[in-house]
């Protein structure tokens, strides 16, 4: 274990070059914060290797769950020392805080003007997010060989979803594929985000968090200021973000099939083409009954079909974000009719695909709990019929129907406990569950006072950020690996 944590460590250590070098660019005042940063924490990584030199070359099952587990909470605690040091947050709840909402994707901020920071800090809130999305363990199986170390058991406990496909019988050539498009995907959007006008730094770091659905941005208010056709392109690279990653190799395999014929895939298109129609016309409401107060800005466009396609723009975005957890705004939507606040709180509980860098529960697992309640009542109906439950055509077993119903339980129980956590903190409630069921989702946002376009989470007493970053954790990491750690059989040898 301690090998594989050292190895891990240094290849954070490697990372954190990028916004070291950054700083020294800009000329800015922290570049011997990030240096010594990256001192302490490739010291570190190398002596966890040579404290574990004679460790074994296979990682046990249980070790599996513990190290995945442990990463993000390592990584958190080195990933810090940069804001720390450098004294970019005040205070060191916050530098956990701000640490912890990267790695776990979830975009929440306690930055109250994300503007004043330096460049080296707006590149490691970015690229932790990235790092974070497609999974460190992922991209960790691809290089642990290096190590002398084996990865299929932090592989299977990482990946999120029911269950997870190999591309190749070699799980690291499996992971390196996966990487290897989350790259390509980044650059594309780096690309498209420059041509339409964004700022070479600024395209660079709302790729890493689009492609990761993390949502970290490098303005106060989010998207709302940048033009139609970025808002466009980062509302489309967030849904692919969303599809799970394993098909779109294909698609690039040229098996588009694949993707086609994928339940799974189908649920998520629908339900994002439904929801966007929903809102749209939730939006679009007030402006045909000529209200005296409109939702949204697009009551200022100069013609009808504007104001449609300010609507279409600013719904698809939000149902987006929600549903792959990504958590960028292109609209204050704290400001919209109250029915629209519940409808975007049920679409965060949805997710997007497994396999996918996205939060929430997933449309595997909704796909399979509807089905077998439908499945149990038509065995009300017909008691003696064996009526298994299907996806994707074939049998889901009853082991996976279980650990689906288990999750649903877990998930919803942290809800509600975290929820009352918040309120005794002093949180309104429409704050507390907003926040709980934005930190279980990785999405970033919440309603009330600390609504999106730019919302902070600074004014959060000490505890609740840190009951926060936990359910943050949880929710990364999809319930399980996490509650097995406070379990006595995994550490029993």
């Amino acid at each position: 274990m301690v090998k594989t944590l050292g190895a891990l460590l240094c290849l954070e250590a490697l990372f954190m070059l990028a916004p070291m070098f950054t700083a020294l660019a800009y000329h800015e005042p922290d570049f011997e914060a990030w240096l010594v940063s990256t001192a302490i924490t490739l010291f570190a990584g190398l002596l966890g290797l040579l404290i574990g030199r004679r460790a074994e070359r296979k990682v046990a099952e249980r070790e599996g769950y513990a190290i995945v587990a442990l990463v993000w909470i390592v990584y958190s605690i080195f990933g810090m020392l940069p804001y720390w040091l450098s004294g970019a947050f005040p205070t060191f709840s916050d530098c956990w805080f701000e640490t912890m909402s990267g790695f776990t994707t979830t975009g929440a901020t306690i930055a109250t003007d994300v503007e004043s920071l330096t460049h080296g800090v707006l590149l490691w809130r970015s690229l932790s997010q990235w790092m974070g999305g497609m999974g460190i363990i992922v991209l960790s199986v691809a290089i642990l060989p290096m190590f002398g170390l084996g990865g299929m058991q932090l592989y299977a406990a990482e990946v999120p979803g029911v269950s997870y496909e190999k591309l190749s019988p070699r799980i690291a050539d499996t992971a390196k594929h996966m990487w290897g498009l989350y790259i390509l995907i980044t650059i594309a959007e780096i690309g498209l985000l420059y041509l339409f006008g964004m700022g070479g730094f600024d395209a660079v770091c709302h790729s890493l968090s689009t492609t990761s659905t993390g949502g970290f941005s490098t303005k106060n208010t989010s998207i709302t200021g940048f033009a139609p056709a970025i808002q466009y392109t980062i509302a489309v690279f967030m849904f692919l973000s969303g599809v799970n990653f394993t098909y779109l190799i294909y698609v690039l395999r040229g098996q588009p099939t694949r993707l086609l014929h994928d339940e799974e895939t189908r649920w998520y298109v629908r339900a994002v083409a439904i929801c966007t129609v929903l809102v749209m016309i939730g939006l679009l409401f007030p402006y045909f009954k000529q209200a005296a107060v409109m939702p949204d800005d697009f009551a200022q466009a100069d013609s009808v079909w504007g104001a449609i396609e300010c609507a279409f723009r600013k719904s698809f975005f939000v149902v987006v974000t929600a549903m792959t957890s990504c958590g960028f705004a292109a609209s204050d939507f704290s400001h919209w009719p109250h029915l629209l606040w519940v409808m975007v709180l049920f679409i965060m509980f949805m997710g997007a695909s497994s396999g996918s860098t996205a939060g929430g529960i997933k449309w595997v697992r909704l796909g399979i709990f509807a089905k077998s309640a439908i499945t149990e009542l038509q065995r009300r109906i017909h008691p003696n019929a064996i009526i298994p439950v299907r996806f994707n055509g074939h049998p889901v077993s009853v082991s996976t129907i279980s650990n689906v119903m288990a999750f649903l339980f877990f998930y919803f129980l942290i809800i509600v406990l975290a929820t009352i956590v918040f309120c005794a903190t002093g949180l309104d409630f429409d704050v507390s569950i907003g926040t709980a069921i934005s930190a279980m989702g990785n999405m970033g946002v919440t309603i009330g006072q600390f609504a999106p376009e730019g919302g902070t989470y600074a004014a959060f007493p000490a505890l609740a950020k840190w009951v926060a970053t936990f359910v943050m954790l949880i929710g990364r990491l999809e319930i399980f690996t996490v509650l097995l750690l406070f379990t006595k059989a995994l550490w029993k040898k």
